[in-house]
């Protein structure tokens, strides 16, 4: 089965935003690059995914014209497959991503990236509606605490939590870096 890792999103616009904080940027970006290292050593292609969207000036972190739409600091070094730029929160909406994947030959992906609960949980339903087999690696995604309507605070591993228990056996297998690199050389 041949498999592509996406990497979606891990870019320095998250760095302007006001939900910023580095508190678990440090495990991600380990798992993160482990989870890069691994599929490369394993001849899996990586596909860069950045978000562009917005208003197209420099004060819009996710505008290109703002420079941060870039890999985020901390990030392995990598020679991407593709790369594609997306306007929505799945990485297959516009993007061409899904042409390219068949072209390709892939049948299963490798997911991880940032946000958890948005753009790595929206590509993840997509791609699995769309036929693919989806590893989620929820240990290589990132998220921050966000504010419930009653004005209390979620934090972001109970939103990890809550993502891996809804995609769990209806859209993805639930994975951690080294389960998925498992998996590859099974």
């Amino acid at each position: 089965m041949k498999t592509a890792l996406l990497v979606i999103d891990v870019q320095e616009s998250f760095r302007h935003r006001p939900f910023y904080t580095e508190r678990d940027l440090g495990p991600y970006l380990a798992a993160q690059n482990a989870l890069i290292e691994g599929c490369q050593a394993q001849g899996v292609p990586v596909v860069r995914v950045l978000h562009a969207g917005g208003p197209k000036d420099a004060s819009n972190p996710f505008a290109v014209e703002s420079g941060q739409v870039r890999p985020l600091q901390g990030l392995a070094d990598f020679q991407p497959a593709a790369t594609f730029h997306k306007s929505r929160h799945s990485s297959l909406v516009g993007t061409g991503l899904d042409v390219w994947l068949t072209q390709q030959g892939v049948s299963r992906l490798i997911v991880s990236g940032i946000r958890t609960e948005q753009c790595c949980e929206a590509t993840t339903r997509h791609a699995s509606d769309l036929g693919w087999a989806v590893d989620y690696v929820t240990d290589a995604t990132l998220t921050w605490d966000m504010q419930n309507e009653d004005g209390s605070t979620l934090a972001a591993a109970d939103i990890k939590q809550r993502t891996a228990t809804v995609l769990k056996d209806r859209f993805a297998t639930i994975c951690t870096v080294p389960q998925a690199l498992q998996r590859l050389a099974a």
